[in-house]
């Protein structure tokens, strides 16, 4: 892949295509408010999903669901709450994240569901 941003947006094609096999409805992508960005936001079952897709070519340092740390997820929170007051969203909102890992004879894909809630702090 010739760089970071274009391996990046592979993966969030992948988890595109990958949520609309499961059902899911794409609402957005590379949803930004203020400084802040979401990958992806979907429909499912009644709620609104905001997810934040992790790629890499390797998990040899750590799975890339990690890198999700407290501050990305402030910060994604951050969006949730801009998109949902911009749209007039009704229904419960949730926080995924999508670990992608491309390497070079496979595609490992690990949707995980409710990965972090919104705190008081």
């Amino acid at each position: 892949m010739g760089n970071t941003k274009e391996f990046g947006n592979k993966g969030e094609d992948i988890a595109i295509d990958y949520l609309i096999q499961k059902g899911y409805i794409i609402l957005a992508r590379n949803f930004v408010s203020g400084k802040n960005e979401v990958d992806i936001i979907a429909r499912n079952k009644g709620e609104v999903v905001f997810i934040e897709v992790k790629t890499r070519a390797t998990s040899y340092f750590c799975e890339p669901e990690y890198a999700v740390k407290m501050d990305k997820q402030r910060a994604i929170i951050k969006v949730a709450n801009s998109y949902i007051f911009k749209n007039k969203v009704m229904e419960e909102a949730r926080f995924d994240i999508i670990s992608i890992i491309i390497s070079d004879t496979e595609t490992k894909i690990n949707h995980i569901e409710r990965a972090f809630e919104p705190t008081l702090y």
